[in-house]
């Protein structure tokens, strides 16, 4: 069994904004997927199919960013998850030029309140996609919770595009390091 959690704030507020990153992945996975029964259990939208003989749990934890380890760990000990090998999680990172993704097996959370959450939870050794959208020297928080730019549109389209190939990738069972070497490209 395979967890994909996607990061993000609910509300219809928050939707196509930086932090949101997460969220949109996995919309766009379960468009791909032909998913459509998103349930509410463990504080967040779940989802589920059998992907090639794998069960793929697919999470948006609705907690709020700050909280998301609630709905992770919710899951993880539900489902007698090993974090270290069965899940992999998305979501933004200022660290990283808009549109480029970084895979990592373990880390820090870098700042990032939702990781903070998390890795109270089950530690920080995960396997996580970090979606660059960029950085601002300005007002990080309405940064983060603002919407990308009309012109940044199709390059954060792409990245989404990319993530979504990482966690296939994955989910068919492809090793984190092959992961890294595929994507990791910056």
């Amino acid at each position: 069994m395979k967890l994909v959690i996607g990061l993000g704030n609910p509300s219809e507020k928050y939707i196509k904004t930086r932090h949101n990153i997460g969220f949109e992945v996995i919309e766009k996975l379960l468009i791909n997927f032909n998913i459509n029964d998103e349930k509410h259990k463990f504080k967040g939208l779940i989802s589920e199919k059998n992907i090639n003989g794998e069960k793929v749990l697919f999470l948006k934890p609705q907690a709020f960013m700050n909280l998301s380890g609630d709905s992770v760990i919710e899951v993880v000990n539900f489902y007698k998850l090993n974090p270290n090998t069965d899940l992999i999680i998305i979501h933004d990172d200022m660290d990283l030029p808009i549109g480029k993704i970084r895979i990592r097996k373990t880390g820090s959370s870098g700042g990032h309140n939702g990781l903070k959450s998390i890795i109270s939870h089950i530690g920080q050794d995960f396997i996580r996609i970090k979606c660059g959208i960029g950085r601002t020297e300005n007002d990080t928080i309405n940064f983060v919770l603002g919407n990308f730019p009309k012109e940044e549109r199709e390059i954060v389209d792409a990245m989404i595009k990319e993530a979504g190939n990482a966690v296939i990738d994955f989910i068919a069972g492809i090793d984190v390091d092959r992961l890294m070497q595929k994507y990791n490209h910056i």
